[in-house]
């Protein structure tokens, strides 16, 4: 299945992106999905990808190597996208001279912001203490009741607007260990292992640890979607996704194969109220 093709058409009949956004997109490689995002997201929007595998990322998308399974990983990313200012647009600051940049000076100084965001986050900040009412008084710190939705979000790290996961389990590899080349895990990565079963089960892992995320970090009202590959365990996904999102679809995107088993899930409107015990427990 194309994901250049599936991006477009889920996002035209779902009306996923809005500008401004901040997505985030697990697996992004080879970029297809962060390549939309970003152009629907324009002009203030942030995209941050991260994927197990070193690639090249769109312009305009902020990358993290690294497993996704990792809690390490996961709190780095967590980290990363409650920094409202990581992944923004920077503009570019004037040249001395008044002449126009070259593509590789623009190429070198996006890098440069890159790496500069990576760094900058995983430096220790001095933690900040909630102010305590005083122990006998009348007048503690303001009901959560009274904030406003959108402070309620950010309260509880909420910041996202839409997750994306396209990711697929990797399998081992057996066969040209000899070889260096990053080129490997690459298409490790991209096909099945041609067991049915295998491939399942391995997507509704990867969908729930996805969803985890989604749960933590995906503001009220945000969209979540998954890719995944049909077998006995997707209704229980799905019914796992009714707890969170107000709508929840099943997708095969018309660029599909008739004989893939490959399919999204798509859920609307994170609902506030849903309790991680009540989505993801058992």
């Amino acid at each position: 299945m194309c994901a250049m093709a599936n991006a477009p058409q889920l996002n035209d009949k779902h009306k996923l992106f809005k500008p401004g956004q901040t997505v985030v997109d697990l697996g992004f490689a080879p970029g297809s999905w962060s390549q939309v995002a970003v152009n629907r997201t324009l002009p203030d929007g942030r995209v941050i990808g991260i994927d197990l595998i070193p690639a090249q990322p769109p312009r305009g998308v902020s990358t993290l190597q690294g497993n996704f399974l990792s809690p390490v990983i996961q709190e780095e990313l967590r980290a990363y996208v409650r920094d409202p200012e990581m992944g923004r647009p920077t503009k570019q600051a004037p040249t001395m001279t008044g002449d126009g940049l070259t593509e590789e000076e623009l190429d070198e100084i996006e890098r440069g912001y890159i790496d500069m965001e990576r760094h900058a986050h995983l430096e220790p900040e001095e933690p900040e203490m909630a102010e305590q009412p005083a122990e006998g008084g009348k007048h503690g710190n303001v009901s959560p009741t009274r904030l406003s939705l959108k402070e309620r979000d950010v309260q509880n790290g909420r910041v996202v607007d839409i997750v994306l996961s396209d990711m697929s389990e990797p399998w081992e590899q057996t066969v040209g260990l000899h070889k260096k080349s990053l080129s490997d895990p690459y298409f490790r990565m991209m096909n099945t292992s041609g067991n049915a079963f295998r491939d399942h089960a391995g997507s509704m892992d990867l969908c729930m640890a996805a969803m985890t995320f989604a749960f933590d970090t995906l503001k009220t009202g945000g969209h979540f979607l998954c890719k995944y590959y049909k077998g006995s365990e997707e209704k229980a996904f799905e019914t796992r996704m009714k707890r969170l999102f107000a709508k929840v679809h099943r997708e095969k995107p018309d660029s599909s194969r008739a004989e893939s088993k490959e399919a999204y899930f798509v859920g609307l409107g994170r609902k506030e109220t849903a309790t991680k015990e009540h989505v993801l427990g058992d």
